[in-house]
């Protein structure tokens, strides 16, 4: 009872205890000593909540308490005779609750308290000014009450991603049918009525075949940015040596017709998805090839060790993109230039960011328009970094 002669000498429980407005509170309290819980209930109920109090004195304890009730707030005594108080952030973290620790405890010093707060506690307050209590409450409260609308607003945002997804997926899958049909008989008028009618009826021909082909495109590429993602991303230890190789057998004909070189260290493994990270190489050394300047395309693959993480850059000689539009590439279905002057669609690097940000990396470019781009994105490593520095091998 030394505690409740100390801080009602002080007087510091008179004011609050006159507020009419109280706020139920369910409280779990981990101590071992009857009075120190009757200290914190007249703390509550002094800062005006109407606490109901539940006791725990061991771990055994506490894990059955918060498995069959539900609390707002727990008030834990740092040294317990059979366990430490702090225990109880773990056992919530295993349970899968989110439930704030405050540490109720006698002396601790600054060191650890703040220690405790690092470990997840809400929370510090001494036993010798127990009149804070209801303050660090709320304001764990408030805390708590963020978190939850901020997961909230998470889950919301996933759920309208998908919902965004399946209606991309639904759309362009249904659509896929009747422009194969419109393409296929605007192509057969052309066969047969071009050249028989006047010049304004072939012109007309023309653009709807054109038209007809463009939208099929489009709808198949977006069912393929739909895809993406749609069936999870099945993470494995990965060569990216393997990956690239593979990406430079489907663009042998394009490095072939531009005599491209293209020039890879040895590569890291990597935990990915490998046929997902094939489309990222493939897109970005397809787009190197495309976007090349007058000079023969030279690319360059190379990764780099960085806090847990590989960062990987393909980089050209291209003709660069002016840094004011490093954004926009990313974008699905913006172009920089007209289809006269490079064709597709512009969801190339679209996919690209959507895979490397689903592995939970980040992928941007750095270029400038005429000296070539450097596209970098990163993934996570698949074991410590060991030796990546062998000669280059070069694919030309």
């Amino acid at each position: 009872m030394e505690t409740w002669k100390r801080v009602t000498k002080h007087g510091g429980w008179g004011s609050a205890a006159a507020d009419p407005a109280t706020s139920k509170l369910r409280v779990l309290v981990v101590e071992d000593d009857p009075n120190d819980v009757e200290l914190v209930r007249h703390a509550l109920r002094s800062g005006g909540f109407d606490p109901e109090i539940h006791t725990a004195e061991t771990a055994e304890d506490f894990t059955e308490h918060v498995r069959k009730g539900r609390y707002d707030v727990i008030l834990a005594d740092y040294g317990l005779p059979l366990w430490n108080g702090m225990e109880t952030v773990a056992v919530l973290r295993r349970e899968g609750l989110d439930v704030p620790v405050l540490v109720v405890s006698g002396s601790l010093g600054e060191l650890k308290a703040v220690e405790c707060i690092k470990q997840g506690a809400a929370d510090y307050v001494s036993k010798d000014h127990l009149p804070r209590l209801p303050e660090s409450v709320r304001r764990a409260l408030r805390e708590k009450k963020l978190r939850e609308e901020h997961r909230h607003a998470l889950e919301e945002l996933a759920r309208s991603n998908r919902d965004l997804e399946q209606f991309a997926y639904v759309a362009s899958h249904d659509l896929q049918e009747p422009l194969r049909m419109v393409a296929t008989y605007t192509q057969l008028l052309a066969e047969r009525y071009q050249g028989k009618l006047d010049d304004n009826a072939d012109k007309y021909i023309h653009y709807a075949v054109d038209g007809a082909l463009r939208m099929q495109t489009l709808v198949h590429d977006l069912l393929a940015f739909s895809r993406v993602g749609r069936q999870g991303t099945d993470l494995k230890v990965t060569d990216c040596n393997l990956v690239v190789e593979s990406a430079l057998k489907n663009l042998q004909a394009a490095i072939q017709e531009s005599e491209a070189k293209i020039i890879h260290a040895h590569l890291p493994n990597v935990l990915a998805d490998s046929s997902q990270l094939v489309q990222v190489f493939q897109n970005l050394i397809g787009n190197a090839i495309k976007f090349r300047s007058a000079e023969r395309p030279v690319i360059r693959v190379s990764a780099q060790f960085e806090c847990r993480e590989w960062t990987f850059s393909v980089a050209d000689n291209g003709i660069g993109i002016p840094p004011e539009q490093a954004e926009i590439v990313f974008v699905i279905f913006k172009r920089l230039h007209t289809r006269e002057e490079y064709p597709g669609s512009g969801i190339g690097l679209a996919i690209c960011k959507k895979i490397v940000e689903g592995h939970g990396g980040r992928i941007w470019v750095e270029s400038e328009a005429g000296h070539g781009s450097n596209f970098r994105f990163t993934m996570p490593a698949a074991e410590a970094r060991g030796k990546y520095d062998s000669a280059d091998q070069n694919r030309s």
